[in-house]
Order: C-alpha cells, then sequence, then structure tokens
C-alpha cells in the first residue's frame, strides 16, 4: 500500500466573537456590527471580499440580536414573513437579474424594517450587482455601508493559525510565517492551502512542516 486511507471529516470550525481577530482589515466592520440598535434606518450593508470575515460577523450579530440568516438565493423558498424581527441576507449580489428574488427581498426590506434590522452581506456595493428592481436598488443605496478589506498581516497569520487549530492541527510558527508571505493575500487562499496541506499529510502520512508547504507550492500545479 502506498497511501493511507483518509476520512473527509469536517474542520471543527467556529463563527463565535472569541474566535475573531479583530485586525486595522475589519475593525469598521466589527463596530459596526457592534452599533447594531443604532443602524440609520435599520440596515446595514456590510461589504468584503470572499473570505474576508462577512459570515463570521453575520453569526456574531446573529448570536447577539436572536437573527435569522438566509442565502439571498433561497429567498424564494422561505416565508418571509415569518422570519423574525431581524434577519441577515447573506450574498445579496447573487439576486440580480432574477426579479422573483429582487422582489422577494424588497418585501423582506419593507417588512424588517419597521419592527427590526435588516443585515446585507455582498462583495461589491448595490450599484456593482445589476439591479433590475429600482425601488430596491434605492433601498440599498441608502443603507450604512462598511467595508472589509483584505487581510493584513495580523489577521492572515491569525487565520491561518485558527484554521489548523479547527483541523485540530499544532503546527510550528515558522509554517505560519511562511505560508503567510508565499499565499495570496485572502483568507480564500489561507482555507486552500490549509485544507490542501491536511490533505497532503494524511494521504502520505506526513506531518505538515514547512518542507511539505514548499514541496506543494512549488509543484507546477500551484504555478
Amino acid at each position: 500500500m502506498t497511501g493511507q486511507l483518509t476520512f473527509a471529516l469536517p474542520p471543527l470550525s467556529t463563527l463565535t466573537r472569541a474566535d475573531f481577530f479583530v485586525s486595522a482589515a475589519n475593525d469598521a466592520g466589527l463596530q459596526a456590527i457592534d452599533n447594531w440598535q443604532n443602524w440609520p434606518q435599520g440596515k446595514l450593508l456590510l461589504v468584503g471580499p470572499s473570505g474576508s470575515g462577512k459570515t463570521h460577523l453575520a453569526h456574531i450579530w446573529a448570536t447577539e440580536a436572536k437573527a435569522v440568516i438566509i442565502e439571498a438565493a433561497q429567498l424564494g423558498t422561505v416565508d418571509i414573513a415569518n422570519l423574525g424581527p431581524h434577519v441577515v441576507v447573506e450574498n445579496a449580489e447573487a439576486i440580480a437579474g432574477d426579479q422573483a428574488l429582487e422582489t422577494a427581498l424588497f418585501h423582506l426590506h419593507n417588512l424588517t424594517l419597521p419592527r427590526g434590522r435588516l443585515l446585507v452581506t455582498a462583495a461589491t456595493p448595490p450599484r456593482d450587482w445589476g439591479l433590475h428592481l429600482p425601488d430596491l436598488y434605492s433601498r440599498l443605496q441608502a443603507a450604512w455601508l462598511a467595508r472589509l478589506s483584505p487581510p493584513d498581516d495580523a489577521l492572515l497569520t491569525a487565520v491561518l493559525i485558527k484554521l489548523f487549530s479547527d483541523r485540530q492541527i499544532t503546527v510550528a510558527p515558522n509554517l505560519i510565517a511562511y505560508l503567510a508571505a508565499r499565499i495570496d493575500r485572502s483568507i480564500a487562499a489561507a482555507q486552500t492551502i490549509v485544507a490542501t496541506l491536511d490533505a497532503h499529510a494524511l494521504a502520505a502520512a506526513r506531518p505538515i512542516t514547512r518542507q511539505l508547504a514548499a514541496e506543494l507550492l512549488d509543484s507546477p500545479q500551484a504555478q
């Protein structure tokens, strides 16, 4: 047998406030979440690239406010009148061009705000989505907008440590520094390299080391 049998066990990822590492890249988003009772017009638009922490912040707020979280693409499958007073709509740009979904978010907006709070997450501001419903566009454009930036050095380092910890893996500090300097500056890239290292280490029955990381990052497939 040349390899070790592996099982795709999910990492033990948590999205609590205690697991959220604050840096200059995401501090504005956290402050906006903490000020949720004073959101102008009762709504907040949280914007940032994939893996920047939008979902983590959404879960922090949902726990605090006892809010319901729903993917924008699933708005057509739920009874929006019964979602509760506080709602998170994730990845809202996914509705652009779909008349039924745009209308559903418009109605959710109007149902939620007189009685509660609405948090909307997206990769870009509404002006970039390509919305067809003018009334929805104007309401989203009026929302307070908090931006999350790509991770800085401190945040990327903390995220790498957390991702390994979520998989119950202890690695040397020099590996963390090496990865932070070599991978793309995004949390998505950190997620990918940690998952890849874990899979290769299990398959080859090797520890996760700087040498293994170098082999993977320097391989033709990684170019």
